[in-house]
């Protein structure tokens, strides 16, 4: 099932007939996963464990090991990410504060490799 198409932060997005576009594939997977990463636990009434709240790590004396442990343990929550191959995941920060991820995964349908770089922060 296809889910609106909103990339994390932005604006919804309209389709070409006008009513709100679609995501599903590879980029629903990667909608789902940066949404999930990026939402702060109990942000979501109905759900309250969900999120792993990244922006709580900018500023914050946590090393990019203790980051890349939180966002290992929820991706495997979205069923777009296949378990193998096992997904890289790479963290770092600068002296600013801010988180720097990109992971490589294999979506779980198509087994092709899927690339999702972000940052949160001031960067």
């Amino acid at each position: 099932m296809a889910d609106a198409w909103h990339q994390f932060g932005a604006d919804l997005v309209v389709g070409a007939t006008g009513d709100l576009a679609a995501a599903d594939g590879p980029v629903l997977g990667q909608q789902r996963v940066l949404r999930r990463l990026l939402t702060n636990p109990g942000d979501y009434i109905w759900a309250p464990a969900y999120g792993a709240g990244l922006a709580r790590f900018v500023g914050s004396p946590a090393s990019a090991a203790q980051i890349r442990a939180v966002v290992r343990s929820q991706i495997f929550k979205e069923a777009a990410v296949a378990r193998a191959p096992e997904p890289v995941i790479d963290v770092e920060r600068d002296t600013a504060g801010t988180v720097y991820v990109h992971i490589r995964y294999a979506d779980a349908a198509s087994g092709a490799t899927q690339v999702l770089s972000f940052s949160v922060g001031n960067g």
